[in-house]
């Protein structure tokens, strides 16, 4: 900035001296706030430097602890000896790059202290001293200015008297006679002369009192402002300098920083795997092709097996291998396109031409190829099936006629085409041919044979489903001489009472319907009940509690033969007792109940009516029990015109086990605990009753719902009266 008119301080502020003096002694007194700064700046710049100098040495030591093992790895084949990984180097170049600009800093405090700080201290204290004999001056001209104030004072009053003597002495030479007044006259004229030489004496001493005011002030603050000047020019040369050496030491940083720019694009990514893999680099051994083993207890070759049932399940495999490897191939492909789209996006966002996050794609491209992965898996693992078959058998596909089968969940009681067996539960998913109504187990599917006749109607599916029943029940035994599911003799219901004890679960005694008889007394003993930690509660006793045993439909486990001898009129059925034992104690909770320990034996004396208790005697006492606490004891009666069952777990076989003419009711004060409202259903299906512990139906016909189905596949209705039991599947509630 460029001042037209240059101020002077001796011209515009005349006898300003204090106040002149006051602001160039402050602003001298500014310059060590000015230093302070400088030596501030220093002590900051010397503990960065430091700071980037520890930083520098403490990551250069961890590069050379982990420096062999990231540039070749932990177990190398060759080792490296000195030579470094390309990523190591330029770790290393910016390591000893941040040493240097810790150099740079600490060589620029120093300089903040001697080319800044110390001169600025020092003019300081020069200028102080100057300002100081300016003040001084100040001082004695003040003291001269004063000393000539008190001369003129001194002459005016010597003016005066002067003035009054002549005034004094022309008074007498007007009063003077003839003879004095010629010496009065002399007097008087004297008088003035002295007079006179008194006036010019105080006008001569008038002129250094105008030079104090005009001359000597104005020029000291001429000097003042010279100096105020000055200081101002000599801070400049010291900022001027400060900037200079601030600018050089960034220059330098900058020259270091550019250094390391040029550095990083020389670390070409592929120079550390070239390193690692010549470091690496050994024999590799060819794993060995997978061999069969036999199993240890059963021995046996490699070769596949290709009988006739073989064969078939071979076909089917082959079959389902050749139509997923296609899918897989058409998915396959489709996954490959979006594999390749996204690793262009990922290119147009290194050549930044995409704003998008790359490590959003980059995780996208992984959940493509993970399940482009999988797609590839699924036909390599088709393609491998297809060729080892058709190596081994040819391919068998062709001139098949493959059943539609489709997933089928089964309402009503179904048998295994193949095996023969039942299509268990309601849940119990298995196959049908949508053409010919071939029915099959899930794990039944791959071993039916490919002959399907093609789309039939209703009555030659149910041809066919007779003739295939009746061949699964009298199939021959496979060539190997194992027997399957499918190839075993058909069961009546009481030829499964063996096999049915040896299920995990135990039976339920309430499965043996004694009215059609009991067990036969060389049958096993019945499963241990059911473990304590399922004990039913008392407020759960109006459920009676059931061991859930499944039974085939009635029509399929039906004894032919007849030679069952009927049961014996001469011994009345109330001779026969119906035993139990306690599973829980149970503590009478009101009149009419009974308190039973566990595991005590008892007599039923009135089976469950529905109601979820039924009366027993203990010793000399009887009363009510929770039906859910009481495991019912197999009973050994006279044989009856009914087959042996253990399927059926209804609690109306039970009930007829004991005459029901003879039936007590328990005291009135033992209520009956969890009586239902009656519940209603009806027959989806006729149905012919088996033996007398069963009822007949007919389709639309209505009974009284006594116990549902628990699993079993019977539910106890009443009829007329009387409670038997009916196929579950066959009835629906209303």
């Amino acid at each position: 900035m460029e001042v037209d008119i240059a101020p002077q301080f001796g011209a515009e502020l005349k006898d300003g001296f204090k106040s002149v003096n006051a602001w160039v002694s402050g602003g001298i007194a500014w310059l060590d706030d000015v230093q302070q700064f400088y030596r501030e700046r220093s002590a900051i710049e010397k503990e960065y430097s430091a700071k980037l100098s520890a930083l520098a040495k403490k990551y250069l030591d961890k590069k050379s602890r982990k420096s062999s093992s990231l540039s070749v790895g932990d177990t190398p084949t060759v080792t490296p000896g000195s030579l470094e990984s390309a990523s190591m180097t330029t770790w290393g170049v910016q390591l000893t790059t941040l040493e240097s600009r810790a150099s740079e800093h600490d060589q620029f405090a120093t300089a903040l202290i001697t080319n800044l700080a110390d001169p600025l201290k020092a003019v300081a204290a020069r200028y102080e001293e100057l300002r100081k004999l300016h003040a001084d001056y100040a001082a004695k001209l003040e003291k001269e200015r004063e000393a000539t104030y008190s001369d003129l004072r001194k002459m005016k009053g010597k003016y005066d008297s002067s003035c009054q003597e002549v005034e004094n002495r022309r008074k007498k030479t007007e009063s003077a006679f003839d003879h004095g007044k010629q010496k009065a006259r002399i007097a008087f004229e004297q008088q003035q002369g002295e007079m006179r030489n008194v006036k010019a004496c105080a006008l001569i001493n008038t002129p250094r009192i105008e030079m104090y005011y005009h001359e000597y002030v104005p020029e000291l603050l001429d000097s003042l402002q010279d100096l105020s000047e000055t200081r101002v020019t000599k801070l400049n040369s010291l900022w001027s300098l400060a900037a200079t050496l601030e600018t050089q030491t960034l220059t330098r940083s900058t020259d270091l920083v550019k250094h390391l720019s040029a550095e990083v694009p020389r670390n070409n990514p592929l120079l550390d795997s070239m390193m690692f893999v010549r470091h690496n680099a050994g024999g590799f051994q060819e794993p060995a092709d997978f061999q069969f083993e036999p199993s240890p207890v059963w021995l046996d070759d490699g070769t596949i097996a290709t009988d006739e049932a073989a064969t078939v399940f071979l076909r089917n495999v082959l079959t389902k291998s050749k139509a997923s490897m296609t899918e897989h191939r058409r998915e396959l492909d489709k996954k490959r396109r979006e594999v390749e789209n996204a690793r262009k996006v990922r290119q147009n966002i290194r050549d930044g031409k995409d704003k998008r996050d790359e490590v959003e794609v980059v995780r996208a491209i992984f959940g493509l190829q993970e399940g482009m992965h999988e797609v590839e898996r699924q036909k390599v693992s088709a393609e491998v099936e297809v060729s080892t078959i058709t190596s081994v058998v040819g391919d068998l596909s062709l001139g098949a006629r493959n059943h539609n089968f489709k997933g089928q969940t089964f309402k009503i009681p179904t048998n295994c085409d193949l095996c023969g067996d039942r299509i268990w539960g309601l849940s119990a998913k298995g196959f049908d041919c949508r053409d010919c109504g071939y029915t099959c187990h899930s794990k039944c599917e791959m071993k039916v044979p490919a002959d399907c006749p093609g789309e039939q109607s209703k009555e030659e599916k149910k041809k066919l489903k007779d003739e295939r029943q009746k061949s699964a029940h009298t199939a021959p035994p496979p060539a190997n001489g194992h027997s399957a599911a499918g190839d075993m003799p058909r069961l009546g219901r009481s030829d499964t009472v063996n096999s049915m004890n040896t299920l995990s679960s135990g039976y339920s005694a309430t499965a043996q319907r004694s009215i059609s008889g009991g067990m036969s007394p060389t049958a096993e003993e019945p499963a241990p009940p059911v473990p304590t930690e399922n004990k039913p509660t008392p407020a759960a006793a109006s459920k009676p509690k059931r061991n859930r045993i499944v039974a085939p439909p009635p029509a399929q486990y039906i004894k032919d033969d007849g030679d069952l001898p009927p049961l014996s009129a001469s011994k009345p059925a109330e001779s026969l007792e119906q035993k139990g034992r306690m599973m829980y104690a149970y503590q009478q909770g009101s009149d009419g109940e009974l308190t039973v320990s566990d595991g005590l034996d008892v007599t039923i004396l009135e089976p469950d009516d529905g109601s979820g208790w039924m009366k027993v005697r203990a010793g000399v006492k009887e009363g009510l029990v929770p039906a859910a606490y009481v495991e019912i004891l197999p009973m050994t009666p006279p044989l009856s015109n009914r087959p042996d069952s253990t399927y059926s777990a209804s609690s109306a076989s039970l009930a007829g086990s004991v005459s029901t003419a003879g039936k007590k009711k328990g005291p009135a004060v033992a209520p009956k605990r969890g009586a239902k409202k009656l519940k209603y259903v009806e027959a989806l299906y006729e149905y012919t009753a088996q033996s007398d512990a069963e009822h007949s139906m007919f389709e639309g016909e209505k009974f009284v719902l006594i116990n549902a189905d628990t699993g079993d596949g019977w539910a106890d209705v009443e009829k007329d009266g009387q409670v038997k039991s009916v196929p579950a599947n066959y009835i629906q509630q209303v």
